[in-house]
């Protein structure tokens, strides 16, 4: 089993997931029509991953989101051919995706070091051009992170996701005992004994309707999109957001997360999924949680208590079940173990898949050049019969 040390926590504040840049390529240097020289090409613009840069230290760093390359040089006598203008690097975290102001993507950042080219320098002025050199290419572009966390906290407002992560992580997120108070996803790390670390995030509580952008809506599912995988966190004595709504027990509760999961993306319910049922320090939490497990153990025996349109086509199947108390720390230990083991699991099957591919394009590799090969003297043979 593995057991958590103590837990390393940066605060991520005012947490930054997209970013819109003005990008300009370099102008081309003049010519010099006299000597037919040529001007310099106008620098381009370059989107390159760092792994150590965020978003944020980015926003921080050009508050003005504008980057401009150098212009090429003029053409003069003692140097006609005019030197290219400088390029400008933006440095940007890795796991991101570039897309222009359409939504067009142009390129996506994997690993270290990739680089996209998003705005490219004018050309220097030369005889086809009449010695006039051509402005730098304009370009608004957008800088979205495709995966924000490892774990992503599910759940309707209040269910103690904001209590949950500062127990796993030591983060400070906002408080109370009403509804909405986490806005903007905050971000905590889990650190185990031999320092690997996963990252958890508290995500907008979602609400009925979210997939019609009710609430935090699109923003909050959007949020989720980027995580590896999801971790519902469920009052184990339902939820009601406000006197005018609904009460819900536990069990419609993941009923309708599910819901909203699957009117959004139905991917989204392909993820590896972990439930913690919060809250288990109340009286009869026990004897909840014990009937919350047997609805999930037969959902269909269930689901004619909802209405048609709130059922979802196929319900959750969660890896681990954990009851726990973010208030007491019941449970905790036992909730870490798990996220780790689930992760953990994911990647060996994720590994395990992309070797049996490799394997099985080198197989169709190795057929095709046998093939090709007898046919080859299959044809030769052909040929010395005849002769």
């Amino acid at each position: 089993m593995v057991h958590c040390g103590c837990v390393l926590f940066r605060k991520y504040g005012n947490f930054i997931d997209n970013l819109r840049l003005f990008t300009k390529g370099g102008s081309g240097g003049m010519g010099y029509p006299r000597l037919g020289g040529e001007g310099g090409k106008g620098g381009d613009i370059w989107v390159v991953a760092h792994k150590k840069m965020t978003l944020k230290q980015l926003k921080d760093k050009y508050p003005q989101k504008r980057f401009v390359a150098e212009g090429g040089a003029n053409s003069r006598v003692s140097a006609l051919k005019g030197s290219k203008g400088k390029d400008c690097e933006i440095s940007a975290p890795v796991g991101i995706s570039v897309t222009d102001e359409n939504g067009k993507i142009i390129g996506e950042l994997n690993k270290e070091g990739d680089r996209i080219l998003v705005a490219e320098g004018g050309l220097g002025g030369k005889l086809l051009t009449n010695f006039l050199p051509l402005k730098g290419q304009r370009r608004i572009i957008h800088l979205d992170l495709k995966l924000i966390a490892d774990v992503g906290l599910v759940g309707f407002p209040n269910a103690g996701k904001s209590s949950l992560l500062s127990r796993v992580s030591h983060a400070k997120p906002a408080i109370a005992d009403y509804a909405f108070t986490t806005l903007k996803p905050e971000l905590g790390k889990i650190m185990y004994n031999d320092f690997k670390q996963i990252s958890v995030a508290d995500l907008p509580g979602l609400i009925e309707g979210a997939h019609v952008n009710k609430g935090m809506g699109h923003k909050f599912l959007k949020h989720i999109e980027r995580t590896r995988q999801l971790l519902f966190v469920v009052d184990v004595c339902g939820f009601q957001l406000s006197s005018q709504t609904k009460y819900r027990t536990a069990f419609e509760t993941i009923i309708l997360l599910t819901k909203e999961l699957e009117l959004y993306k139905e991917e989204l319910q392909t993820k590896p999924a972990l439930l913690a049922v919060n809250k288990m320090d109340l009286p009869d939490a026990r004897d909840k949680f014990h009937e919350l497990v047997n609805q999930l153990q037969n959902p269909k025996d269930f689901l004619h208590l909802f209405e048609k349109n709130m059922i979802p086509e196929r319900t959750m199947e969660f890896q681990h079940i954990i009851p726990i108390s973010a208030i007491t720390g019941e449970g905790i230990e036992e909730l870490k173990n798990c996220i780790r083991k689930s992760l953990d699991e994911h990647a060996n099957q994720e590994n395990e898949a992309y070797h049996k591919k490799q394997l099985l394009n080198l197989q169709i590799s190795n057929t095709t050049s046998y093939s090709e090969r007898l046919s080859k003297q299959t044809v030769t043979s052909s040929r010395v019969d005849i002769i």
